[in-house]
């Protein structure tokens, strides 16, 4: 059987449910590598994808005999509806389903009790296996390339849009089906803006530049920022860079299996506000299928890192109206340490 479907199994027995109705677009690829649109149904016998006539084929090519998923026309749902109707418990997705698909869902599949799942797929994905870490390896490697090619394209009098074009462009030349997100380019003064969007700010002597970008490759995300200063860097920004950077490399000491994600945290908010400077966002996040996943890295979260977790770590400063500063690195914990997959250098870096 299919190894995630069979975990996810596992974990919907000991929430004493007897089935599942997944519907996130995001959660059916995890599960079965399908792209198309439908509903996957995990029923105490079998697993089945219900979708459209025009996805059928495309469908029926993406699984294999090994994941043991049936294939169905939504045209044929009587055949499928009455799986759950002696179900005392059948999960759905809380965080995905409206209160008008929670009703519409109960009365298509006949289904008793739908109950929440407390994010069972979402803590599958957490953990990454071979195929997935790889796929975001190279996703990392392609986001280096970009980074080593921005910094020949950026000139004075460049733009913030023509930056994310570029980005973009690379991209999709390079191997990568696009975009993670859109790339965050701030110049100067819109740098302090942690997720501020490309506009028509050129790039002028002395500016810093803040690139946050990451591409998808085979469906999996990167995610890396670096902030670099044309022709020189100003005085006044060293200490707050070097501040950021020694709190980006301190968290990667600290990152391995059973890290407390709130000691971690913590710790760098401390470090920050000895210099009366404030993390005004998570220090992380997990990374995957989406750029952002559970779990959050922040002191909020009493929870522990395991093997194969692949996180971000993004410490950053913000000074309003004069600029930002934040390094990040996506990064694979292992049991005694981590791996650091972004690459590019993090030492002041002057164009």
């Amino acid at each position: 059987m299919n190894e995630k479907i069979r975990l996810l199994r596992e974990r919907l027995r000991n929430l004493k449910l007897e089935g599942m109705i997944v519907t996130n677009p995001v959660s059916i690829k995890y599960l079965t590598n399908i792209e198309n649109e439908g509903t996957l149904l995990i029923t105490r016998k079998e697993n089945i994808f219900l979708t459209y006539t025009m996805f059928l084929e495309s469908v029926k090519k993406t699984v294999t005999i090994n994941d043991e998923i049936i294939v169905a026309d939504f045209r044929d749902i009587s055949q499928y509806e009455n799986f759950f109707l002696f179900c005392e418990n059948v999960g759905f997705e809380e965080n995905y389903v409206t209160y008008k698909q929670y009703y519409y869902l109960k009365q298509k599949y006949k289904v008793n009790n739908l109950s929440e799942t407390e994010d069972i797929i979402e803590k599958l994905r957490a953990v990454k296996d071979n195929d997935e870490i790889d796929k975001i390896k190279k996703a990392c490697e392609i986001t280096d390339k970009c980074f080593n090619h921005l910094l020949e394209f950026i000139k004075i009098g460049t733009t913030e849009k023509e930056i994310a074009f570029e980005i973009e462009m690379f991209f999709r030349k390079n191997g990568a089906e696009g975009l993670a997100f859109n790339p965050v380019v701030a110049i100067g003064e819109n740098s302090s803006d942690p997720h501020w969007q490309p506009g028509d700010r050129a790039v002028k002597m002395a500016d810093p530049i803040l690139i946050d970008m990451g591409c998808k490759y085979q469906g999996y995300c990167s995610d890396m920022t670096r902030t670099i200063f044309m022709g020189c860097i100003l005085e006044e920004i060293k200490p707050i860079y070097d501040l950021v950077l020694k709190n980006q490399l301190y968290t990667i000491k600290e990152i391995k299996e059973y890290a407390s994600i709130k000691t971690i945290s913590q710790m760098v908010e401390s470090n920050f506000r000895l210099y009366n400077y404030d993390l005004i966002h998570s220090l992380g996040h997990s990374i995957g299928l989406e750029t952002h996943e559970i779990p959050y890295i922040n002191s909020k979260n009493d929870t522990f890192l395991k093997e194969n977790m692949i996180i971000a770590n993004e410490p950053g400063i913000y000074i309003p109206e004069k600029y930002g500063i934040r390094i990040e690195d996506t990064i694979l914990v292992e049991k005694n340490g981590c791996t650091v997959l972004t690459k590019s250098p993090k030492n002041y870096v002057i164009i």
